[in-house]
């Protein structure tokens, strides 16, 4: 039997889990729940979801906007096995009780702290680590780029230390109330939250952080720099490029592509048109990557609007245990989702 699956929240990532979820083998999306009538919430209808109420909101403010609801959140609950938070940041903290009263299973965002949940999650880094749990936290999109490049680096050589720099982006393209239009902006928390998010996900990393806002809406770019132990390294930057490339939910872009940045990223996902023009991969460039004696350099793009929508499908097979490991489930869940699988 499918999984019942309820989106709490119908935002950037609600709208896109459920998506994900729709399309799923193995699951079922009973409903999603928003606080107020918004032409977001039209397009839940539109595409025949149905819709339910949270939080605050009135069923009189839906009615007078002529969106048809299903009931409130509470009601969306009793009909589920789980439910996706997608409230806005430090939201899930304070629904987490109304789940836990309901008495089902939830699955958090990153913009959540990490003791919202049981374990920390990325497909790649810790699958195993979220089976059978009843509560389970998606971390951020910047955390899980790195945590995928992290895994990948991992499981192969010894890294002796990590650093990255985070260009973040100022905010996602539907946001208007934030900055900044024009500067760049250092964040003073130092070393930067990132690294031991990361940590969460894989507590022996040696890796540390900081992070810059620019001006732009599109992705964020991670500056890496790798050293390795000795002797414990790829042989060259070849190497680690095919490694990236024989790896689920990477793409590494060639020299001849021409690609040069994040606009012309974006354009490729528009012409390759896997659902609302998203880039659900960790994005790198083949001369973006470099390996100088134990140390490895390279950049790669996060987009911050969909890389986590895949992790919070494999987090619900995790949940329920219905794959015998991480890369059973990225499969199913990626080709669902017609993000190209490696080979």
């Amino acid at each position: 039997m499918a999984v019942r699956v309820a989106v709490n929240g119908y935002g950037t990532i609600g709208k896109r889990v459920a998506d994900a979820v729709a399309r799923q083998p193995d699951m079922t999306l009973v409903g999603v729940a928003k606080t107020r009538p918004s032409f977001v919430a039209r397009s839940a209808v539109d595409r025949g979801y149905r819709l339910f109420i949270a939080g605050d909101g009135e069923k009189a403010v839906f009615d007078a906007a002529k969106l048809p609801t299903a009931g409130r959140i509470e009601d969306l609950l009793r009909e589920v096995d789980v439910v996706i938070d997608a409230a806005p940041d430090k939201v899930g903290k304070e629904n987490a009780q109304l789940y836990s009263k309901a008495g089902i299973r939830a699955i958090f965002q990153g913009g959540e702290k990490a003791n919202v949940a049981e374990v920390s999650f990325n497909a790649l880094g810790n699958y195993d680590a979220a089976r059978g749990k009843h509560t389970i936290r998606v971390v951020s999109c910047n955390t899980s780029g790195l945590a995928r490049a992290a895994a990948v680096l991992t499981a192969r050589w010894e890294v002796q230390h990590w650093e990255a720099t985070i260009v973040r982006r100022a905010a996602d393209p539907m946001e208007t109330k934030r900055g900044p239009i024009n500067g760049i902006l250092p964040t003073f928390q130092l070393p930067s939250h990132h690294g031991p998010d990361v940590n969460t996900i894989l507590p022996k990393l040696p890796i540390a952080t900081m992070a810059v806002v620019v001006p732009t809406t599109l992705m964020h770019v991670h500056v890496n720099h790798v050293r390795f132990a000795p002797g414990a390294g790829p042989k060259d930057g070849s190497e680690l490029t095919e490694t990236f490339r024989r790896t689920p939910r990477f793409h590494v872009f060639a020299a001849w592509e021409g690609v040069e940045g994040t606009p012309h990223v974006m354009e490729f996902a528009r012409d390759r048109g896997v659902g609302r023009q998203d880039m659900m991969e960790n994005v790198l460039w083949e001369n973006g990557i470099r390996v100088d004696g134990r140390d490895a350099y390279f950049f790669q793009a996060i987009h911050q609007e969909s890389i986590v929508v895949p992790e919070n499908i494999d987090a619900i097979r995790a949940m329920f245990d219905l794959a015998p490991d991480g890369a059973h489930s990225m499969a199913i869940t990626d080709r669902a989702l017609g993000i190209p699988l490696p080979g």
